[in-house]
């Protein structure tokens, strides 16, 4: 696994990490907020399996990516067929987990020439939705995070700053204590050894360099997306676990119903981060069949 970055259209720096550079079929991962740090394991061994390349796109603000303030959640579509462009891609697939979810949609809906097919794992639905109480069923900590995103930057820099410090020196043997009110029992189990300890070296990572990514993630969520889900017309499989308490079992059922075409997996007993392994096995595998 690779590194690196390129000099965007804006002039900006914007980093990626590079796995399995080798195979010829691209998968661009959009990942969650915040966890834009080092491709995990699991990815990487879906990967493998099913033959991917994986280019894990850190978006502004995160690592050494040019911050971008203001920017929506469509902004990353120019940002990821620039990304295909400078590694000379013409057509790929996308996946993008958590807070990577919205990114994935817009990726698939804006860019249907060159995003064959898309996988949103756990992704949040819209904020300010009649028919979706944005906040119910998440824990007390996204609750928080959420109200003060929608009061505007200072209220959210203010909430994260300090979050951000704590998050800095991060461990595995920590990482379930201070995230409790968002894990389930069966996501607490799933933190466990090594795993704890690469979550949370990918939580020290994403916010080494300070919280722009992270607010500016927030931000754009609460805010009109600036694209229509209805815009999305090449093939999408949806996963969302039951017991998710970080993006509830509801927002996965939301972006079901307006997403009709949609390929849905909503899974009973499964959490945030327990669905993974199931969920990357069998995504990988829908998104495998459609770039051939």
């Amino acid at each position: 696994m690779t590194y690196t970055n390129f000099t965007a259209s804006t002039g900006n720096r914007i980093d990626y990490f590079d796995f399995n550079s080798e195979a010829t079929d691209v998968l661009i991962y959009h990942p969650g907020t915040p966890a834009a740090g080092p491709i995990t394991e699991e990815v990487a061994n879906a990967a493998l399996k099913h033959n991917f390349r994986i280019l894990q796109l850190i978006r502004p603000g995160y690592g050494q990516s040019t911050r971008e303030p203001g920017r929506t959640v469509a902004d990353v579509a120019r940002i990821t067929a620039e990304l295909a462009d400078h590694l000379e891609v013409d057509r790929f697939v996308s996946m993008g987990w958590s807070g990577g979810g919205p990114h994935v949609l817009a990726t698939v809906a804006l860019l249907p020439e060159r995003c064959m097919a898309g996988m949103c794992l756990a992704g949040v639905g819209m904020y300010g939705q009649d028919d979706l109480d944005f906040l119910a069923g998440m824990g007390e900590d996204n609750v928080d995070e959420f109200g003060a995103a929608a009061k505007g930057e200072a209220a959210l820099r203010t909430y994260l700053e300090p979050i951000g410090e704590y998050l800095k020196t991060i461990t595995g043997e920590t990482i379930v204590d201070s995230m409790r009110s968002l894990l389930p029992p069966v996501d607490q189990e799933s933190l466990t050894g090594e795993h704890g300890e690469e979550m949370a070296g990918i939580f020290r990572w994403a916010v080494s360099t300070g919280v722009d990514g992270w607010l500016d993630d927030d931000i754009a969520f609460a805010n009109p997306w600036g694209f229509e889900l209805s815009q999305i017309v090449n093939p999408l499989t949806i996963w969302q676990g039951s017991q998710d308490l970080m993006v509830p079992f509801e927002h996965g059922k939301w972006l079901a119903k307006h997403i009709p075409n949609a390929d849905v997996q909503l899974i009973q007993g499964e959490g945030h981060l327990s669905i993974g392994t199931r969920a990357l096995d069998e995504g990988f595998a829908f998104l495998r069949s459609h770039i051939s």
